[in-house]
């Protein structure tokens, strides 16, 4: 059985600065306050942190949503979600494309994608709860969005990642 692998310390501290560029950049996009990040809850948890029923085999980052109970005086339940990244299938991905497929703009792909999902959920565009049908157009549409949002910062590495996800989405594989 293959080792399962899991982010280096260097590897998680590019993450953490990749998950502030997205913050930044789909802040602008959906032109949000520098506070208003704190509308929307998340907080990210590499495969070494999550918990057995947030491990997904098909995903580089599976979004997991958490409501507490509503406390006396709070008229409406909070919830927040937890952007599971995968370490393993994002490192095979990008031992796979060595030659082109780089860790950063990967990284940027999948935390601005998510990001947009949050966005979306917390708005009421997309339901959270929604059926696969509507799942897979939902996709379709985050991943447009994603593209507009890394449009105007990409560059040829970027560009590379946003091609293999064009070609993914054209023949509707999900991703969460």
């Amino acid at each position: 059985m293959a080792e399962i692998r899991h982010f280096s310390s260097e590897e998680i501290s590019c993450v953490t600065r990749t998950f502030g560029h997205a913050e930044k950049l789909a802040g602008s996009y959906f032109r949000l306050t520098s506070a208003g990040w704190k509308d929307h809850q998340y907080d990210v948890k590499t495969l070494s942190h999550l918990e057995k029923h947030e491990v997904n085999e098909q995903a580089f980052a599976q979004l997991c949503k958490y409501c507490t109970n509503k406390s006396i005086g709070d008229s409406e339940e909070r919830c927040f979600y937890r952007i599971c990244l995968q370490d393993n299938r994002i490192l095979d991905a990008v031992e796979r494309g060595s030659s082109f497929i780089k860790l950063i703009p990967l990284m940027l792909y999948i935390a601005t994608h998510e990001l947009v999902h949050i966005f979306r959920f917390n708005t009421g565009e997309s339901d959270f709860e929604a059926p696969l049908e509507e799942k897979v157009k939902e996709e379709e549409k985050v991943h447009v969005v994603t593209k507009n949002i890394l449009q105007p910062v990409a560059d040829r590495e970027i560009n590379l990642v946003l091609d293999c996800f064009d070609d993914r989405y054209h023949i509707g594989d999900i991703f969460n």
